[in-house]
């Protein structure tokens, strides 16, 4: 039982706070408004080949392109310090957290997982 209450919770979006998230030397986390501006109407592509498209309206989705094209969607927010939550139409959610370090943008996850994003070509 206690397992579902920690994926229940590991699942809400509003319990995401800037200190969940382990950053490393060199990061710069975003003001809530720098990161709207940034990512408002955005593709932004990963090295492992992954779009994370960010619409105007609030809609977000997530396609992956391997062996088999795989995509998500679902609606995004963008809080202060940095994260942007999505719930995705699944009723699943996360929350994850934007920073720059040197010239990279950088998704950290609150595993601490880090994903750069490819410099736009």
């Amino acid at each position: 039982m206690r397992w579902i209450l920690a994926l229940t919770l590991s699942l809400m979006p509003g319990l995401a706070t800037a200190q969940d998230f382990p950053t490393r030397d060199g990061d710069v986390p975003f003001t809530r408004d720098d990161l709207l501006v940034r990512l408002r109407g955005a593709d932004l592509v990963f090295y492992d080949n992954g779009v994370s498209r960010y619409y105007e309206d609030g809609r977000y989705s997530y396609t992956f392109y391997g062996d088999e094209q795989e995509s998500a969607g679902g609606y995004y927010e963008v809080r202060e310090g940095g994260i942007v939550c999505v719930e995705f139409i699944t009723g699943q959610a996360r929350c994850d957290k934007f920073v720059m370090n040197g010239a990279r943008l950088v998704l950290i996850d609150q595993k601490g997982d880090r994903y750069p994003v490819r410099p736009d070509r």
